[in-house]
């Protein structure tokens, strides 16, 4: 079986994708892969170091008004169709698949057109425009929220979740706590605005690691991204709180493991990202969401409120983000043990840990149609 994948920009369609393959591997071990993405998105760092076969478009998005870069960028879209058409022709796919991000585009369609099935993932509750135009094209389309059913043809969607790594759930809880030297006895409350931190975030936490510093009942990992890491380290300075004097407070500026950190957690304080609350609902981890503000189509707060909705997440804008608040909607989490428990169940009910799976077999019967 011969298999093209395409998502790029973020780590949103990137770890998705390459889940996906490593759960197809698991059906089809021989299964060929070819990952097209973009010279400037992650995938150009992360793909190779997978070994997975790699090429690239050069493709961007468009401005949401009419600017001059719009016709530059028509300019390569047009180039990129051609050239997607290329690739799809040499490599001779089976099927295709589509995880997000402006560079699938192309390559979908050439696919579909070409008269290979095809599938698009989408992660988040609200699609993205490239989603919503490739679903006229597409054989089958995997959402991770119920709320994107509703977006696309009904013969073509089906409702899996979101794909998360294997290691998210064989990490166990005594794992996590030995990694982090952690305290059994104590709540762990895990804070990270994403791979490269969030500044709203790390403001707000400052007056939070000193309300907590020394605590008794919690302990806090608090992963600044590593822009923010000196913004964080000299504002708790500014502010007396000395974390080689205090025993609950750790602050990183990336962590390496993050399997372990989730399972060692009780409290998430993290952005909306798809592939990140599908971690948090697949390990049943509460969870305070700040959605970022700017993400497209607003998709983060959609995201957010869907576990909120649920009772598995309390949101907080990020336009009314404080340290107070953050302060007063933690301790109200920790003030009852039977409503976070609720909320563990609440997050646990909303995972979909065999999601991945799931979308592997729908690619391998599509591949059929190919009789590949």
């Amino acid at each position: 079986m011969r298999i093209i994948v395409s998502g790029g920009g973020t780590g949103g369609h990137i770890y998705p994708a390459i889940t996906l393959i490593n759960n197809i591997k698991k059906l089809v071990p021989n299964a060929e892969f070819l990952y097209v993405g973009t010279k400037k998105g992650l995938e150009a760092d992360i793909i190779p170091r997978e070994q997975i076969p790699f090429v690239t478009l050069d493709i961007s998005g468009f401005e949401r008004h009419l600017t001059m870069k719009n016709f530059v960028v028509a300019g390569k879209a047009l180039k990129a169709v051609m050239k997607a058409r290329s690739i799809v022709k040499n490599f001779k796919p089976d099927v295709a698949i589509g995880t997000g991000g402006y560079v699938c585009g192309p390559i979908l369609m050439a696919a579909s057109l070409m008269g290979i099935p095809a599938l698009i993932q989408e992660q988040n509750a609200i699609p993205g425009v490239t989603n919503k135009i490739l679903a006229r094209f597409v054989d089958k389309i995997a959402v991770g929220y119920k709320r994107a059913l509703s977006y696309f043809p009904e013969n073509k969607v089906v409702f899996t979740g979101n794909p998360i790594r294997d290691d998210i759930l064989l990490s166990t809880r005594n794992e996590g706590l030995m990694e982090f030297s952690l305290d059994t006895t104590k709540k762990t409350i895990l804070v990270s605005g994403g791979s490269r931190g969030a500044h709203s975030i790390n403001k707000a936490m400052l007056e939070v690691h000193k309300h907590f510093a020394n605590n008794y009942r919690v302990q806090i990992m608090h992963v600044t991204g590593k822009n923010e890491y000196d913004f964080v380290k000299n504002g708790l300075a500014d502010l007396g709180v000395n974390l080689d004097k205090v025993d609950n407070l750790a602050v990183y500026p990336y962590l390496y493991d993050m399997p372990k950190a989730l399972a060692a957690t009780d409290i998430a304080v993290f952005r909306a990202g798809a592939t990140s609350l599908a971690e948090l609902t697949a390990r049943g981890v509460p969870a305070v969401l700040i959605p970022y503000p700017f993400a497209a189509e607003n998709h983060q707060e959609f995201n957010a409120r869907e576990l909120e909705k649920n009772g598995a997440a309390k949101v907080i804008l990020n336009r009314e983000l404080t340290g107070e608040k953050l302060i007063n909607v933690l301790e109200e989490m920790l003030a009852s043990e039977n409503r976070l428990q609720e909320m563990v169940e609440a997050s646990r009910n909303m995972g979909k840990p065999s999601a991945a799976l799931a979308i592997a077999e729908m690619v391998v019967d599509l591949a059929k149609k190919t009789n590949y």
